[in-house]
């Protein structure tokens, strides 16, 4: 579990579980699939597939708040220039593989996953690749990247930058301040 949550060396974990890392190395790639088979009987595991999202989150009849936003993951710099050109985030400086996830707003856990893209991928054009299918009466918070994205849901909420640094109006109403997560 440490391994997952903050993905420190092996040599690290070594030390903490006195283990060589070697043995660290076979208890960890050993452990991952019953790690995994876990999750899945326990249905904790997000949804892959954009489809089945809508059926797996559905709500019953209730509008539920979801959050779309892209991740970047750091990755090791490529040797070869045309990976280095793909996986660069011009934003970051770095070097990443990117995903989309959809989070439940009042939960706080992920609905959906999506497949991992090249660091340079907009986060609009993955979720529109994905032709995610949402739970009827959704609710769906997005952030300023995801401009003109406006699937078949309840409703949208993007936040439009302010002329004061820092601060954000909501969309629709048009009050400054952070989202309700209540609704």
């Amino acid at each position: 579990m440490v391994y997952q949550k903050a993905y420190p060396l092996q040599a690290l974990l070594g030390e903490v579980f006195e283990l060589s890392q070697s043995r660290v190395n076979y208890w960890v790639h050993h452990l991952l699939p019953f790690l995994q088979q876990a999750l899945e009987a326990l249905e904790v595991l997000p949804e892959r597939s954009p489809s089945q999202f809508a059926h797996q989150a559905g709500g019953k009849g209730k509008a539920t708040a979801w959050i779309i936003d892209g991740t970047d993951r750091r990755r090791q710099r490529p040797q070869r220039p045309d990976k280095q050109a793909r996986h660069s985030s011009g934003k970051h400086k770095t070097h990443c593989d990117k995903n989309v996830v959809v989070v439940n707003a009042k939960t706080t856990r992920v609905g959906y996953l999506s497949q991992t893209y090249a660091g340079k991928s907009h986060d609009k054009k993955i979720a529109d690749h994905a032709a995610l299918c949402y739970p009827p009466n959704t609710i769906l918070y997005k952030d300023t990247g995801f401009p003109g994205y406006e699937p078949a849901v309840g409703q949208t909420r993007q936040p439009k930058k302010s002329r004061a640094k820092g601060t954000y109006r909501r969309a629709r109403s048009g009050t400054t301040g952070r989202w309700p997560v209540s609704e």
